[in-house]
This record gives structure tokens, C-alpha cells and sequence, in this order.
């Protein structure tokens, strides 16, 4: 696997694991970042795939360390929505591989709405 295809791969499952984020009952969102924020100032309609704030994805020697920043609905409790989002984190980036290392997920709730 080449750099190129190393980094789409990656992209690709930093994108998977925010859908699945987003659709954990009691998240608001995700924790946008610095860029996210900037982006619609000076990018337009064409300006190619948004980078995806509020997950990080790093390669380790015992699995994947995914951390999640998310913002929760305030009628949630942000444990159980912490809880909830490591729960599908986890299971999602188990599925494919069954047989290699398991991710370590932190999730962090940075807010409430």
C-alpha cells in the first residue's frame, strides 16, 4: 500500500467513524474545529470534501487510538452518550477486521446544547 492509498484509507475510516457518531442518540455534533470554522469564509461550492473535525485516528501498536470530541444534547446524560458513541466506535472499526487488535476509543463531550 502506497502513501496515497494509505492516506485515503485513513480518510475513510476518520469519515465512517463520524457517521457512525453522528447517528449515536444524544449527539448534537461534533466538536468543529479550527478549520471547519474558517472554511466558509473562503471556500466555495466544488471545494472538494471537508476534512472532519471531532475525530482523530492514529495508528498504534496495539490497534487504532481513536479519540472523538462530540457536543450532546443537553436532555442526555453526557456519560451515556460517551459511553454510547465508544460502544459504536468500537464496534464499527471491529467488523471489518474481526481478527486484528481492537481500537482504543476516548470520547471526550465537549458541550451541551
Amino acid at each position: 500500500m502506497n502513501r496515497t492509498t494509505a492516506h485515503i484509507a485513513h480518510d475513510t475510516l476518520v469519515e465512517d467513524a463520524a457517521r457512525v457518531v453522528e447517528g449515536v442518540p444524544g449527539v448534537a455534533f461534533l466538536k468543529p474545529g479550527p478549520a471547519a470554522r474558517l472554511r466558509s469564509a473562503w471556500s466555495g461550492p466544488g471545494a472538494g470534501r471537508p476534512p472532519v473535525s471531532g475525530v482523530r485516528l492514529t495508528p498504534g501498536p496495539g490497534g487504532w487510538q481513536v479519540d472523538v470530541q462530540v457536543v450532546a444534547a443537553r436532555r442526555e446524560r453526557a456519560v451515556d452518550v460517551a459511553r454510547a458513541v465508544r460502544i459504536a466506535v468500537q464496534a464499527h472499526l471491529a467488523a471489518p477486521a474481526a481478527d486484528g487488535p481492537a481500537a482504543r476509543v476516548t470520547v471526550t463531550v465537549t458541550g451541551l446544547v
